[in-house]
């Protein structure tokens, strides 16, 4: 398995660099957003790990034009704070999971081999679900609400096809978290109600018939018989 290793702290990248050998892995490691991306596209990788805070571009911009042309690799996100905004803008920009410095090297470990673990189940993609005017095709990651395509982020997407695969069952907070970032944290709770907001505002907000529900208590549901 090879991964990507973006980290200007040049300790801790030889210190993941020599865990990760150690654990069989090839690990290459960038100190420069900028100086990544002129060398990515002609490296292939299993997983890719970005430090926001780096010279050149910094990992929320890496990790959005990584997303532009490849949606697939696993992104792991480094940042020093430990704040919602950085975890939201992190996800937004594509990233599948965070981790908050300091680390311990078991707990990324645990985290990558989680990522790997998805990556490497099937997908079967039914390409096309309706319900009522909300169409998502699953293969495209595209989403339309009464004909005009609804702009969503790749989280976003896959919060709002987990809850159409549910098929009108309500998924508690917990098994979404479960889901989407692979672990129970408290603030994943809070991240997720404002995830549901947010599709609200994309996907329900200038429709009379509401789509996405709240059942008090237990979690959030999707259907039109509301």
């Amino acid at each position: 398995m090879k991964i990507l290793l973006l980290e200007d702290d040049f300790t801790l990248s030889k210190e993941v660099n020599t865990f990760f050998t150690s654990k069989s892995f090839e690990c290459t490691p960038f100190y420069d957003g900028s100086l990544l991306l002129k060398k990515y596209k002609a490296l292939d990788y299993d997983l890719i790990i970005l430090d926001i805070n780096v010279p050149g571009k910094n990992g929320f911009e890496v990790c959005k034009s990584i997303r532009e042309v490849d949606k697939k690799t696993p992104i792991i996100m480094l940042t020093a704070f430990n704040e919602i905004e950085d975890k939201l803008t992190s996800f937004d920009n594509g990233a599948d999971d965070y981790l908050v410095k300091p680390f311990h090297f078991d707990e990324l470990f645990a985290r990558v081999n989680s990522l790997l673990r998805r990556k490497e189940i099937p997908q079967i993609i039914n390409d096309t679900i309706k319900i009522h005017d909300l169409e998502i095709i699953e293969s495209e990651m595209k989403v339309y609400r009464a004909g005009v395509e609804v702009k969503l982020t790749p989280k976003e997407f896959k919060l709002i096809l987990m809850l159409a695969n549910a098929k009108g069952k309500v998924l508690s907070k917990a098994n979404i978290a479960e889901q989407l970032w692979d672990y129970h944290i408290e603030t994943n709770q809070n991240t997720i109600e404002v995830y549901i907001n947010f599709l609200r505002k994309k996907i329900d907000k200038d429709h009379p018939v509401k789509l996405i529900h709240t059942k008090i208590g237990y979690g959030y549901y999707l259907n039109d018989s509301e």
